[in-house]
């Protein structure tokens, strides 16, 4: 009643529910060991049929011989509704027959990864940063994974010697300033595995930046522990990503353990993957944000659904994600909003996408609507004396980005154009013998 009367915002259900009975014997001290719920991950129909009214679609999905791994840990599991098939949480970890069936536009490596790996296990695409992939093992394993060609497979594995030439690569290649850590989830290594590579990345000088992305947090809280937070505080500025896709994951447990890493200084953000019959819903969404902020986690990007096998019944179109970005921005503070991205195919990275807030403009005026439709016109300057890159002393020491200066460098004036591969030969529709023009101009630029 009261959180009617005040408009208050109704929570989800805790966490662990109905589904905990299946482990009631189970002593807390081993239900809260991260290794038990590793050791005691669900995987089979046998094992979900104990705890899940399995449909004919599940019981095809788990059964597929050549199915992608299937992982679950029992903390996640736990928070399942048993009648369900729809239940987001389920849904996100339980395959079915939609898995096994192709799509047109489906691709094993739909970001070209493998294309941008200077060596086994690192991607260079951008050119101040990379991504380090130190293992393929996750706590649970997602069914929209993007790397599902790697991850989860044992027989494609990163060790001591991987980790080398990464780091060797790095350390040899002094405009890297940010490193990703990914994989799998590198929050599954050995802690001292974890810090060794910490440790040799913090000794390299131009390394200003490291990251962790991880689902961890969401699939094992248990995980983060005060040790794992102490060891991780030593190698700041140290930043996380953690991948959240329905208010439904943050839990009690969840919560407990965003506090941990929040209080250990590290900068918590989130990513979301935008999923049909998941969280496909301005109002989900939202709820979503609310309850990440609250918990000191900034939402970060929302992801359209990659073209990879297996998730084709898990895209929307990119409308969805629009309607759910106009249902955010003004709705909610703007520090709640993630940028909604496509990370484009075949290498192309991250592109934000966005309302048309921009309808028009002159030299003298820029039409723009806000989230309401209102449209005004702002006035620009008329004595505004631009800004001077020779006198710039951050100009003068900015870093080369060899060659992938884009839009950026056409606007810096550092290339005239950017065109695609082999475009001036195919426009070079020269005559064999040059006309007068041609020879004159040649002359002239002599």
């Amino acid at each position: 009643m009261e959180e009617q009367q005040f408009g208050l915002e109704l929570e989800e259900p805790p966490g662990p529910g109905g589904q905990r009975r299946y482990w009631q014997t189970v002593p807390p001290e081993q239900w809260n060991d991260w290794r038990w719920q590793l050791a005691h991950r669900l995987s089979t129909v046998e094992d979900f049929s104990h705890i899940l009214h399995l449909t004919p679609d599940e019981i095809a999905g788990l059964s597929a011989p050549e199915r992608f791994r299937v992982e679950v840990t029992p903390y996640f599991a736990s928070l399942m509704d048993p009648d369900d098939p729809h239940c987001p949480i389920r849904r996100q970890v339980i395959p079915t027959a939609q898995e096994l069936v192709p799509f047109d536009a489906e691709m094993a490596d739909s970001l070209g990864e493998d294309a941008h790996s200077p060596v086994a296990g690192l991607v260079h695409r951008y050119p101040d940063r990379v991504l380090m992939l130190l293992t393929t093992q996750c706590a649970s394993y997602c069914r929209f994974c993007t790397r599902s060609r790697l991850v989860g497979d044992s027989h494609v594995m990163f060790n001591s010697a991987s980790y080398e030439q990464q780091l060797d690569y790095i350390a040899g290649t002094p405009e890297i300033r940010d490193v990703l850590l990914s994989g799998g989830d590198p929050l599954t290594l050995p802690q001292n595995v974890l810090e060794r590579i910490l440790f040799r990345l913090r000794a390299i000088p131009h390394v200003e930046v490291i990251r962790i992305g991880s689902r961890v947090p969401v699939f094992l809280p248990q995980r983060i522990t005060p040790e794992l937070t102490a060891m991780l505080s030593k190698y700041h500025p140290l930043w996380m990503n953690i991948h959240f896709n329905h208010p439904k994951e943050i839990t009690p447990e969840v919560e407990q353990a965003l506090a941990r890493l929040a209080n250990a200084g590290i900068p918590l953000g989130s990513q979301t993957v935008l999923l049909a019959g998941i969280n496909d819903c301005p109002n989900i969404m939202m709820a979503l944000v609310h309850k990440l902020v609250k918990n000191r986690v900034r939402p970060y990007y929302l992801y359209q659904c990659d073209l990879v096998h297996g998730a084709g019944h898990f895209r929307t179109p990119v409308a969805k994600g629009l309607e759910i970005m106009e249902s955010l921005r003004g709705h909610t503070s703007g520090f709640a909003i993630p940028t909604y991205v496509i990370d484009a195919p075949e290498g192309g990275g991250k592109v934000p996408i966005l309302p048309n807030y921009l309808l028009s403009m002159s030299d003298s005026k820029v039409i723009i609507r806000n989230y309401e439709g209102f449209i005004t016109a702002y006035a620009q300057p008329t004595d505004y004396r631009s800004h001077d890159p020779a006198t710039c002393p951050y100009c003068q020491n900015h870093r080369d980005e060899a060659g992938q200066e884009g839009v950026a460098g056409l606007l810096a004036g550092q290339r005239r154009e950017i065109a695609p591969q082999h475009w001036h030969e195919t426009h070079a529709r020269l005559p064999q013998t040059p006309s007068p023009f041609v020879l004159h101009r040649e002359m002239v630029e002599r």
